[in-house]
């Protein structure tokens, strides 16, 4: 193992590993810090393995309907036990194959705890308490984050969980309570109510998925409940006796009013934490505010040759943007040049179902903004590929700027529009028009002609509905 590197990176998600392949592509000699698995939380506790869940419930969710697709097929039965194993193996699958990547691009692994010191150097803890210090010139911190705790919803990992626990839970809730109805909390309720549990949310805005389009929360909500979720908006959970049996969960609504739900696990789904604690930046001087790192447009902190990326600073705390990020910034030290990266222009995917995917404005903040706009929606209920599909819920929305044309936004709710929205974020960012999406020919029968036909329909040629 070699004490000294080019590059040092701390942390080994989809920011950390991302930056070391590259930094090494680019001719440098990497290490990479990691205290647990490679690919980080995205890759063993997040995106990947909540999706291989998700996919279980969607294999379900078809048998049980095989009979609207002219099959007949026995009565089918959750094996809960077998969908945690199988998303396991995939998350351990994919952790293998960033170990191939390392050892391809002769990125060296150095496990255990990483923490920064002055003068360009990382101090390794192991399990076994070994501390070892490595000489870098250049250290990028990727630490990632953590489940957000309440200090009214402590997480017990029993009977309050995070969404670490909610992937491996021993045995399938007979009922559980999501608090919080973003991205998380959604794709967990959506999970778990498609196997069997009853499942309640409870959001503390107005609407669930508050982050998205006003229309996509009011078509996630309809579809929600007819599938049978109850949902509980402008409502806070005051506290959770865990005593019993049950969890007795104290529900406040905005007007006052105060009850109870009983479950047996609780989903604690309020949002991501960065990891900045305990990593050596107050020793090293580096800055933060308001519990993020601050760093320029190319992730240099305040003190030379220490940087970071990912969840830790500005932006959106996603696994693409990450990786978007640690290429930036190792190209940046390469001396490239590249451009800063354009966080108005990034994709947002939420894997329930109906799946979410969104980019750019939204109506209310483009009309906020002054923008005179044009909006389209087309319905996946006129969509040939959807009716053949069964997939029929839905629809694309489009917004973009009347005077100059400019594609403001794009909100997304349906059967794989999460593969869709790329389009969208190419089109934005080549500054195409409207009209140029309309003359592009879209193959038929498909899911994605739908954004075509949303277009026409802002700029009055549509010819489907």
């Amino acid at each position: 193992m070699s004490a000294k590197f080019d590059v040092i990176v701390i942390g080994a998600g989809p920011g950390g590993y991302v930056a070391a392949i590259r930094a090494a592509q680019l001719g440098m000699k990497v290490g990479v810090v990691e205290r647990e698995a490679l690919g980080g939380i995205c890759l063993n506790w997040g995106c990947i393995p909540t999706k291989a869940l998700l996919k279980s419930a969607q294999v379900f969710e078809y048998i049980k309907h095989a009979s609207e697709y002219g099959i007949d097929v026995p009565k089918a039965e959750v094996n809960f036990a077998g969908m945690i194993k199988r998303s396991r193996d995939v998350a351990n699958g994919m952790s293998k194959g960033i170990e191939f990547l390392f050892k391809k691009n002769k990125v060296e692994k150095i496990m255990g705890t990483g923490k920064v010191l002055p003068g360009k150097k990382v101090e390794v803890t192991t399990t076994d308490g070994t501390k070892t210090v490595y000489q870098a010139e250049h250290i990028i911190i990727a630490t990632g984050g953590r489940a957000r705790e309440l200090p009214n919803l402590k997480i017990d990992n029993k009977k309050i969980v995070g969404y670490r626990q909610a992937m491996v839970l021993e045995k399938q809730p007979s009922s559980m309570v999501v608090v919080g109805s973003g991205a998380i909390g959604v794709e967990f309720a959506y999970f778990y109510n498609t196997i069997g549990t009853k499942v309640t949310i409870v959001e503390y805005m107005p609407r669930i998925v508050p982050a998205e389009d006003e229309d996509i929360s009011k078509q996630l909500t309809a579809s929600f409940k007819k599938a049978g979720i109850e949902i509980i908006t402008d409502a806070t959970v005051e506290n959770v006796d865990t005593s019993g049996a049950n969890c007795k969960v104290k529900v406040k609504t905005k007007e006052g009013k105060e009850f109870f739900l009983e479950c047996d696990i609780v989903l604690s789904a309020v949002g991501i934490q960065a990891n900045i604690e305990g990593i050596g930046l107050e020793e090293v001087g580096i800055a933060t505010d308001k519990g993020k790192v601050l760093v320029d447009d190319y992730y240099r902190t305040n003190i030379p040759g220490y940087y970071a990326i990912g969840d830790i600073v500005k932006g959106q705390a996603l696994a693409h943007v990450a990786s978007a990020e640690g290429i930036i910034c190792v190209e940046k030290i390469a001396g490239l040049n590249p451009h800063p990266l354009n966080y108005n222009n990034i994709p947002a995917c939420t894997y329930c179902s109906p799946e979410i995917a969104s980019v750019g404005l939204t109506e209310a903040k483009a009309k906020e903004l002054g923008y005179n706009i044009k909006v389209g929606k087309f319905p996946f209920s006129a969509s040939g590929k959807a009716s053949a599909g069964g997939s029929k819920e839905g629809f694309i929305k489009v917004i973009f700027d009347a005077k100059y044309g400019e594609w403001l936004g794009a909100h997304m709710i349906g059967a794989n529009v999460t593969e869709m929205i790329a389009e969208v974020v190419v089109a934005r960012n080549l500054e195409t028009t409207g009209h140029e999406i309309i003359k592009s020919v879209h193959p038929h029968p498909t899911m994605s002609e739908a954004i075509m036909e949303a277009v026409a329909a802002a700029y009055g040629e549509v010819i489907h509905i």
